[in-house]
């Protein structure tokens, strides 16, 4: 009976940690995305047009 039971804690235990690794992943896309748009918008900003002489290629995919 004591093997069922720690066999049983083992899988709650697995999928809880299974639930919070997703939950960082998670959290990890949310904080790249919002830097991604930041890095983006600051871009935007900072260009400047000019008159074809140190034009940067953006590729967007």
């Amino acid at each position: 009976m004591d093997v069922k039971n720690a066999a049983d804690a083992g899988r709650i235990r697995d999928r809880e940690l299974d639930e919070e690794l997703a939950d960082v992943l998670v959290a990890i896309s949310v904080i790249t995305k919002r830097l991604a748009r930041k890095i983006s918008e600051n871009l935007r900003k900072t260009e400047v047009p000019s008159d074809g002489q140190n034009e940067r290629a953006v590729h967007r995919d």
